[in-house]
């Protein structure tokens, strides 16, 4: 698929910056990159995210792409941006949990689980694996990143598992156009 605008969306409580130069590198293909910085975890992530993607007009269809902890928020920034008329056309998890329901007891007041709607998804996924450390510095333990990279595979998604030298930029690139 072509994509409108590129909409990377950090991990909460961190910051866009969290991306580095993949969001320029993306743009030197010639794609549209929006990158929210949202500080916040769980709904207020979602809402504050909606806005700030609605601000910069994008144009559709959106790929909304997640890292780490903003995977389960897909589904809710996917409801939000068809309640405000905007098409999403795929979805891609970079080294991400999946959305799954949550149970009353699985969150904090604090931080309440995003809503998955039950037509979800509405748009291809895909999911790349990329072999690098999480955007906190720490690399995440193999098991933890092999179940998401197993269940992706169990889902049907395409999966794209980016070794370097090859920039990330192509092989999200490269994952966008087969979804």
């Amino acid at each position: 698929m072509t994509p409108g605008t590129l909409v990377l969306l950090h991990e909460p409580h961190a910051s866009a910056a969290a991306w580095g130069d993949l969001p320029e590198m993306l743009r030197s293909y010639g794609l549209d990159v929006v990158t929210p910085d949202v500080a916040d975890g769980g709904t207020r992530y979602v809402a504050r995210a909606s806005l700030i993607i609605a601000a910069t007009a994008p144009s559709s269809p959106l790929v909304l792409v997640a890292y780490g902890a903003a995977g389960p928020l897909l589904p809710a920034l996917a409801l939000a941006q068809r309640a405000a008329h905007r098409k999403v056309g795929g979805y891609v998890f970079v080294d991400a949990e999946l959305p799954r329901p949550q149970r009353l007891h699985d969150h904090t007041d604090a931080d309440p689980p995003a809503p998955i709607p039950a037509d979800w998804p509405d748009a291809p996924c895909g999911y790349l694996h990329t072999h690098l450390t999480r955007q906190d510095g720490s690399i995440a333990q193999p098991d933890e990143r092999d179940q998401f990279l197993r269940e992706a595979r169990l889902r049907g998604w395409p999966v794209v598992e980016h070794r370097p030298p090859t920039a990330v930029a192509q092989s999200l690139s490269e994952l966008i156009a087969t979804l």
